[in-house]
This record gives structure tokens, C-alpha cells and sequence, in this order.
């Protein structure tokens, strides 16, 4: 299953609340990618916040697998999980009218 992970940071922090995180959470992230469920990572281009492409076998899994990085176990962000399924838009190509 593909999710789409959108990164929320709590509200009131200044970015001296993220430093002493941010090696750890490099280290976690690359951990998971090479694990193969980070599949794509990426920062906003409108705010400074990440946008994770995750392959995971549901949910559940993905989540399990983002409170394992420093940044959530700390409190300062959470994300938000948004599930994507293949879109089936293609088949109204080959229908007779």
C-alpha cells in the first residue's frame, strides 16, 4: 500500500526545539528508507516541512513506522496519513460508447 505522509509541526516551537534532533532524525529516515518504506522524501516548497512517499502493508504500519523517527518521539511533529489507491480513470478510454 502506498500513503502519502504530510508532516505537521506542533504549534509554538522555534527551530532551536528541532536542532538537537535533526542528526537522529536524518539517521531514522535514511534507516527506513533503506528499509524500503521511505520511498520518496521530500521538503515543501511553500513551508518547511516534509512530504513522505511510504510503502507499507497498511496504516498501521506506516504509523508504527514514522513514531520510530526522533522528531514524533519527541513531540515536535506528527504526520498526517493520506492512503492512495491506483487510480482506474484510464478504463473510461476503452468503453463503447
Amino acid at each position: 500500500m502506498k500513503l502519502i505522509a504530510l508532516e505537521h509541526e506542533r504549534p509554538g516551537l522555534s527551530a532551536a526545539d528541532f536542532q538537537p534532533h535533526l542528526s537522529a532524525e536524518a539517521r531514522q529516515a535514511w534507516a527506513l528508507y533503506r528499509q524500503g518504506v521511505i520511498r520518496e522524501l521530500y521538503f515543501r516548497a511553500d513551508r518547511h516541512t516534509a512530504v513522505l512517499v511510504l510503502e507499507c502493508s497498511s496504516a498501521a504500519e506506516a504509523q508504527a513506522a514514522l513514531d520510530t523517527l526522533p522528531l514524533v518521539q519527541a513531540g515536535l511533529i506528527e504526520f498526517e496519513l493520506l492512503p492512495l489507491e491506483p487510480y482506474t480513470g484510464f478504463s473510461r478510454l476503452f468503453v463503447s460508447s
